[in-house]
């Protein structure tokens, strides 16, 4: 049988419309244990290549014959050695193509909803990763948040739409991936804007985002307004776009809320945080959508493959947000964090500017699942 290839576009798809797939998985326990392709319609066995290496008859029982068979390891080469003994086994499975690497860098854009005059509201959804950015378009001019460093699906997707590229902003200086926001600015003379508060040790020129600050896109002027809403960070910043849309960076996710301690400061910033929550967000609009730059688990996608939901539902349904002891909160957010995530240290000090680590070295920080969230 042929051994063929699955494109992480291709795996997208099947996560996305919750299509049958079976995944071997040939990483480490551990490796899998941390972190693993998730879908609401995939099973899975993890076994790893080594305990393989003498041969895959054992296995072949144990895999279906109702669903597409993929092969999964960390870079690929260990996935096509695996599908091709199980093709000698009369077992036809394809293999992850650049492996979980590839995996972690898919962007799939998805429509969020419609803007005034015309708009257009996307949400790039890294489905191995739970990052989350944004595209805003109005009348041939884009506004872009929160970019992840794979900049140039945000060039060629900006290009496809016949729009340029104006503004670029991160709601904070991120912790568990590399910013892709300079980047763009550059390559498009667009104006990266970064939290003033969150650029201590930064070594490049940004636009200070400070509360209140608004700038339009298109001929109509389409709004985005700036909120500061400290407490994942003490800069972070959340964005209300065209009136109608929240963008939460850090502080607000579907299911969670914000950690306040990936500089070391849980105890200082946790205020800051039930400050931004309780107050700020209680004083907004209820039919808001917000948009996260994160996602915890799969299960927060919507059934169109995006992450949102009305701010009023989550008031009713976010734990995080339904904690009226302040004491009790506290306890929550500081005595609760999971794991650090993989290199923050050095992912903050990339998105500073202060190293420059190459690409590969960059793919190899980001590797494994955000941890943003307070559990």
């Amino acid at each position: 049988m042929t051994v063929t290839a699955m494109k992480a576009i291709e795996v997208a798809k099947k996560v996305v419309n919750n299509q049958p797939l079976f995944i071997l998985d040939v990483r480490n326990g551990d490796a899998f244990a941390d972190w693993k392709i998730e879908g609401g319609n995939i099973q899975y066995l993890n076994i790893p290549y080594f305990d393989l290496l003498d041969g895959v008859e054992e296995v072949v029982s144990e895999l279906p014959t109702d669903r597409d068979i993929l092969v999964v390891c960390a870079k690929e080469g260990s996935s096509v050695m695996v599908a091709e003994m199980l093709s000698e086994e009369g077992v036809s499975a394809a293999y992850l193509e650049g492996g979980m690497k590839a995996w972690s860098e898919h962007l799939e854009p998805v429509k969020v909803g419609d803007l005034s005059n015309g708009g257009e509201l996307y949400q790039f959804v890294r489905l191995g990763k739970g990052c989350l950015s944004y595209m805003a378009i109005s009348e041939g001019e884009a506004a872009v948040i929160d970019a992840t460093r794979m900049a140039t699906a945000f060039l060629e997707f900006a290009q496809e739409k016949g729009a340029t590229i104006k503004h670029v902003f991160d709601t904070h200086l991120h912790a568990d991936h590399i910013s892709g926001g300079r980047a763009i600015a550059e390559a498009t003379g667009a104006t990266y804007y970064l939290p003033a508060k969150d650029a201590e040790g930064v070594v490049f020129d940004y636009a200070a985002l400070e509360n209140g600050l608004e700038v339009a896109i298109g001929s109509s002027q389409l709004e985005i307004e700036a909120l500061y809403s400290p407490g994942h960070t003490i800069g972070s910043t959340s964005f209300i776009v065209d009136k109608k849309y929240l963008m939460t960076g850090d502080i607000l996710f579907i299911d969670s809320i914000g950690r306040p301690d990936l500089a070391g400061l849980a105890e200082d910033w946790v205020g800051d945080l039930r400050e931004s929550l309780y107050s700020r967000y209680q004083e907004l609009a209820d039919e808001l959508i917000v948009l996260p730059a994160h996602f915890m688990i799969i299960d927060e996608l919507n059934e169109d493959g995006s992450v949102a939901k009305k701010l009023s539902d989550l008031f009713k349904e976010n734990h995080g947000l339904n904690i009226a002891d302040e004491q009790e909160f506290r306890d929550m957010v500081t005595k609760n964090l999971p794991p650090q995530p993989n290199a923050y240290q050095d992912i903050r000090k990339t998105n500073m500017g202060q190293i420059t680590p190459d690409e590969e070295i960059q793919r190899e920080m980001e590797i494994g699942p955000n941890r943003c969230a307070v559990r």
